[in-house]
């Protein structure tokens, strides 16, 4: 998967907040834009990165401003136990079914897509950075997360903190397969380390038990 991100801001109209998060100048505190996904053929473990005023799966990758994905578009959404299962139809012009497509998507948390073509596919999000103080709160067990702030980088690096036993599954699009990471609470280290995530890639989280990921952000920083 290869992510590029464009952000712009809103409130006083100030350019150039994909920069100020890297070098700390801005002139808003409201920040909106955009930020385009590229994934490629089969699945992905992709998350919104953004908040928009309808965060639905219909809406995140269906009609909405972030545009149309190719027919046959899938969107797996994790339960815990398993997923629900929202497919484009280009005739429809809209995921099915409704009750999958109306499932909502936040910043934290991420998805399994499966792209059905032979050609790199973008999909566009679209909405306002998470700012302040944020809580990713996850359960024991598997979760599908990710950094609520659109920032790449290691997931300790982004404020993850882990728990001995703690286990980290990043996806690889181009190998079908995952590295696992598992946190060693007498070394306080993960073994073997930890991936860089893109912008809006996610991961499963086995947690040995429950907890947030907290994080205090802001673009002015």
């Amino acid at each position: 998967m290869r992510t590029k991100t464009l952000l712009l801001t809103a409130a006083l109209s100030a350019a150039g907040v994909a920069s100020s998060m890297a070098q700390g100048t801005v002139f808003s505190v409201n920040a909106v834009g955009y930020v385009n996904t590229t994934v490629g053929p089969k699945y992905s473990l992709i998350s919104n990165p953004l908040t928009s005023s309808d965060d639905s799966i219909g809406a995140l990758f269906g009609n909405g401003i972030q545009g149309t994905v190719p027919d046959g578009f899938q969107v797996f959404r994790f339960t815990g136990t398993g997923f629900t299962i929202a497919t484009y139809d280009s005739l429809a012009g809209a995921f099915g079914p409704a009750t999958s497509a109306s499932q909502q998507v936040h910043p934290g948390e991420g998805l399994f897509v499966k792209n059905p073509t032979t050609a790199n596919v973008t999909i566009t999000f679209v909405g306002e950075v998470s700012q302040g103080t944020l809580a990713n709160i996850y359960p024991k067990g598997l979760s599908i997360r990710a950094s609520q702030v659109p920032q790449a980088g290691k997931a300790d690096a982004l404020g993850f903190v882990g728990v001995d036993g703690d286990q980290i599954f990043q996806f690889n699009n181009a190998t079908q397969q995952y590295s696992i990471a598992t946190f060693d609470g007498l070394s306080n280290a993960w073994a073997p380390a930890l991936g860089t995530l893109d912008v809006g890639q996610a991961f499963f989280l086995k947690a040995a038990v429950g907890g947030s990921w907290n994080r205090t952000f802001s673009v002015n920083q």
